[in-house]
């Protein structure tokens, strides 16, 4: 494991576009939220469902054939938001809890059978799991401290506590803190304070990619992107544009990484961006057709690694103009 305040090795930024849809292309549009599908070489998308509130966490199965999500259900309030899942064909929409705890960020286990999802049904968030139809739903870990941002490939599940990544087994043994990032924890002027966020677990179990507050220049979050080697803990800096982006997902073939630009400086974005793990080759995969008042959000390779799946949100007409300032 890496010793805390050791200098990462850096990889160098190379964000260049790759803007050459089809003709004629529009986006589908039904509801404000939806969950669409897009073609990295064709630059086709397609709506797959369509929501009025919003859709969260959005994870591919192992299979490649059933999304799981968050979204709220019969209110508006935190104890709204509930589990569901959906069919890549875009149907079989099922509701796989209905409590009222506040229920987010599922994850597949790897066999497709549990599902891992945060749940606040004490003072703090804790790592629940239960059956891929919401049967037997059992506390797996809470230490009090607000777990957050979880990921489980083969026997291991990562997880975001006080601002810095930690891993376990599926079990809950060998709970231990993998990253010690800069000021942990200290709040400055951004959306969260420093530390590390959103880890994701490589195909191969070897490697963790998480999003890191490297500075608060701009209210929401100047971010970088790394990669933990868990036999070394030797960490790879893979962005240094600072830009408020995260969300990083690995590839099936674990050689590639989509992640999204929410953010440069204070003008929004919500672009798709795609790289390779060693940090070159970024470029923004985000078509030129989509409209600015299109938001991308929570974006998953599908199996075959030919397409992404991700959340699209229609900003609303009167505030775009905010949103891009």
């Amino acid at each position: 494991m890496g010793s805390p305040g050791s200098s990462p090795t850096v990889a160098q930024d190379n964000p260049s576009k790759d803007h050459s849809p089809p003709n004629m292309q529009t986006v589908p549009h039904t509801e404000r939220w939806g969950i669409y599908t897009l073609g990295i070489e064709t630059q086709t998308v397609d709506l797959l469902y369509s929501s009025a509130v919003e859709i969260a966490s959005l994870r591919l199965n192992h299979t490649g054939d059933r999304l799981v999500f968050s979204q709220k259900a019969d209110g508006e309030s935190n104890s709204n938001e509930e589990i569901f899942t959906l069919s890549t064909e875009g149907d079989d929409l099922r509701r796989i809890t209905d409590n009222n705890f506040w229920d987010l960020y599922p994850v597949w286990s790897p066999d497709g059978s549990r599902i891992a999802f945060l749940s606040q049904r004490t003072a703090s968030l804790g790592i629940y799991v239960m059956n891929a139809d919401g049967g037997d739903a059992r506390l797996l870990y809470d230490s009090s401290s607000h777990e957050a941002d979880i990921d489980w490939t083969g026997d291991q599940i990562v997880f975001t506590k006080n601002s810095s990544i930690w891993i376990m087994q599926e079990d809950r043994s060998d709970i231990r803190q993998i990253t010690h990032p800069p000021r942990a924890g200290e709040w400055g002027k951004a959306n969260l304070p420093y530390g590390d966020y959103d880890p994701r677990i490589s195909p191969d179990g070897s490697r963790v990619v998480f999003e890191r507050l490297v500075d608060d220049q701009s209210p929401h979050g100047n971010y970088d992107l790394f990669i933990l080697d868990l036999v070394s803990g030797n960490e790879l800096r893979l962005t240094q544009s600072g830009y408020s982006q995260g969300l990083a997902q690995w590839s099936s073939t674990g050689d590639q990484i989509v992640y999204v630009v929410a953010a440069i400086g204070g003008a929004g974005q919500y672009d798709l961006y795609l790289m390779n793990v060693d940090g070159t080759g970024s470029r923004n995969i985000t078509p030129p057709y989509f409209p600015p008042e299109f938001l991308c959000h929570w974006a998953v390779f599908s199996n075959g690694d030919q397409s992404i799946y991700f959340i699209g949100e229609w900003w609303p007409a009167q505030k775009t103009n905010q949103l891009l300032r």
